[in-house]
């Protein structure tokens, strides 16, 4: 995905779900991510770092979206009903077939090696290919989880 996203405080579990997509999806309450020393950005710091990073915003905030060229404002407090949103915006939400995005830290994912050491909750690399987070160092595979997001994403397009 080439568009680059702000996601506003009030949409974390939504910046899973288009990191999944592939989106490239900075969340305000990512510590490692967030601009400044604000635990939670002012709308004055979030409307200058969308622009200063040319992102566009996503936002349930109707004061901020209006205060933000090209932002997109989100009503529902529902990820499905936001995802709707943004499908009939035209964004393209399907998942990756080989992930890019990590869906913890908005980092960009590697291949895992088979021979590579994992941690006890992760399959295998010999059997299930795996991705590591560059950042966090999050493991990632195509699991149950991947099978829910995809089944919510057909819902929410279909």
């Amino acid at each position: 995905m080439s568009e680059r996203l702000l996601l506003d405080a009030m949409l974390g579990k939504l910046a899973t779900y288009l990191r999944m997509c592939g989106y490239d999806a900075a969340y305000v309450l990512d510590r490692d991510v967030a601009e400044g020393s604000e635990a939670d950005p002012s709308d004055d710091a979030i409307a200058a770092w969308a622009e200063r990073s040319d992102r566009t915003l996503l936002t349930r905030d109707v004061d901020l979206a209006a205060r933000v060229d090209d932002a997109v404002l989100l009503s529902s407090r529902d990820v499905r009903e936001q995802l709707r949103t943004l499908h009939s915006a035209g964004y393209e939400l399907s998942l990756e077939d080989l992930p890019s995005r990590c869906g913890a830290c908005n980092g960009d994912l590697r291949p895992v090696d088979a021979e590579e050491s994992l941690p006890s909750y992760a399959p295998d690399p010999a059997g299930t290919a795996c991705w590591r987070c560059r950042e966090c160092g999050q493991v990632f595979w195509k699991g149950s989880h991947w099978d829910d997001v995809a089944a919510t994403l057909a819902d929410v397009t279909g």
